[in-house]
């Protein structure tokens, strides 16, 4: 098959050595699980339990609200101790809603829906249905309900699935032992959520630098000739969806868009896995694989996770730390976010808890820009980090964002190639989110303007009906009230 090139990128070292030979290795139950209302991107989920309540493993805990969402479940079965705010997995450490759940040893399992065996064959909706109340979402970090883009087939004219093994970020190996542990189960429901989506041909890209993992794939696909397992180079951030099907297709996917409008929907294959587990088990999303590793920590490992369960169970199973970390990270070292500590639970979207030492941080005093161009030629979007970067400082957003600040991937790596160590990437998160900020004013000012003129409206118009009765009363001729008729008196009457 014909690779195409990508534009840019880096090669850093990428000291998966580390964990990558570490087999998946199950974490004993917590004492307690945080389980987050919101770890995906949409609307929280709606709660559906309360304290005191006793839940099974697998039971639906919270509902999917809103087009956007998805459902949550117990990792176990146990009490729900509370419903209270914690703090979330993010840098600002902000607090967000969770359900705090006492494990109660027993794994009792809830009454699961029934598996579905003739998964290709059966109607789409069957698979999106499943997909949906399991819980899924995107397993590669961004947490998009997956539901989402198995529909992508009825809005657009579709190709392909493509999935994700690149696993281009430095330390993280989870999608690399999934892919050696469980390829059969990572094939299969490649197959299912090629048959939802209405294509007939899956590429499963990796990077040359799993051999086992393409070995592994490549075994478990080789009956089926519609599923083809493709080598792609070591090139930082073929992860990108968009670069990924670029070196698939030679397709270039336009500002603004999707890559379903070129044809192709990418999946990661962790969440391929998921979806063989839902479908053909009837099993939600309950856990998943998280790589533990970095110089600071004792013994690096991947772990099958309970979701809810707190970061610092996982260091303790790995061993503990050696000495400070420089930096604690919540996914990889170039797109992940800082902890803000220890007791913040794992998410849907946690691929990774890395413990960097000051060697591994390299952190170094910023200076001024040189204009030397590095920037400008890695970066894989063709954008002018150096330029956007220039407006920003200045504050002016509109500048950065006709550069195109809002097309950036937020991959790092302009901030990893600068000979000056400017944060790069951290003014484009910073003008990506006061943009964001800006339009949601900008909706709700339009919004409470039109709300406005449409009380305006029916004002002036109840009005006018009002001028217009009085005005028909006072007309020559116009309606007159009749005049009400006298009651004889009764001498009157008499007289009569």
């Amino acid at each position: 098959m014909k690779l195409f090139a990508i534009r840019g990128g880096i090669h850093p070292d990428y000291r998966k050595e580390l964990a990558s030979d570490q087999a998946i290795t199950a974490l004993p139950m917590p004492d307690s699980l945080q389980i987050l209302l919101h770890q995906h991107i949409g609307a929280p989920a709606r709660l559906m339990v309360a304290p005191g309540e006793r839940v099974l493993k697998g039971q639906m805990i919270a509902q999917g609200q809103g087009p956007v969402s998805a459902p949550t479940h117990a990792p176990t079965s146990g009490v729900i101790e509370s419903v209270s705010e914690v703090t979330a997995p993010h840098a600002s450490g902000l607090p967000l809603t969770a359900v705090v759940l006492t494990p109660d040893g027993l794994e009792e399992w809830a009454t699961l829906p029934d598996p579905i065996a003739d998964a290709l064959t059966v109607a789409p909706q069957q698979i999106w249905d499943r997909v949906a109340q399991a819980g899924i979402v995107g397993l590669g970090g961004a947490a998009f309900p997956s539901v989402i883009k198995l529909h992508l087939g009825v809005q657009r004219k579709l190709e392909m699935l493509v999935l994700n093994g690149a696993e281009c970020e430095p330390y993280l190996c989870c999608d690399d032992r999934v892919m050696r542990e469980q390829a059969a189960e990572v094939v299969d429901g490649a197959r299912i959520m090629a048959h939802a989506l209405g294509v007939s041909r899956v590429i499963v890209g990796i990077e040359e630098n799993k051999p086992e993992a393409l070995e592994a794939m490549t075994q478990a696909a080789a009956d089926f000739p519609d599923v083809t397992i493709q080598p792609v180079p070591v090139q930082y951030p073929m992860g990108s969806e968009r670069h990924l099907v670029q070196a698939l297709t030679g397709r270039e996917t336009p500002a603004n868009k999707l890559t379903a409008d070129i044809g192709a929907v990418v999946h990661n294959v962790a969440t391929a896995q998921a979806v063989h587990q839902a479908v053909r088990h009837g099993r939600p999303l309950i856990d998943r694989v998280v790589t533990v590793s970095g110089r600071a920590v004792r013994q690096p490992r991947n772990i099958r996770t309970p979701i809810g369960a707190p970061v610092s169970t996982l260091i303790d199973f790995c061993g503990g730390l050696v000495g400070v970390p420089a930096r604690l990270v919540l996914g990889g070292p170039m797109m992940g976010q800082p902890l803000p500590n220890l007791e913040v639970p794992v998410i849907k979207g946690t691929s990774g808890i890395l413990a960097l030492d000051a060697e591994e941080t390299g952190d170094a005093a910023p200076g001024p820009c040189i204009r030397c161009g590095t920037c400008v030629s890695i970066c894989p979007c063709g954008l002018v980090p150096l330029e956007m970067a220039a407006f920003i400082r200045t504050d002016d957003l509109k500048g950065a964002a006709n550069l195109g600040v809002t097309e950036c991937l937020s991959c790092g790596s302009c901030s990893w190639a600068c000979p000056s160590h400017i944060p790069l990437v951290q003014y484009f998160n910073y003008a990506k989110g006061m943009l964001k900020t800006k339009e949601r004013e900008r909706a709700k000012s339009e919004h409470t303007k039109a709300q406005t003129e449409a009380h305006r409206a029916r004002l002036e118009k109840a009005a006018a009906a009002k001028l217009a009765a009085q005005a028909a009363k006072a007309a020559p001729g116009g309606a007159k009230s009749a005049p009400i008729a006298r009651q004889p008196r009764a001498d009157e009457t008499a007289e009569a």
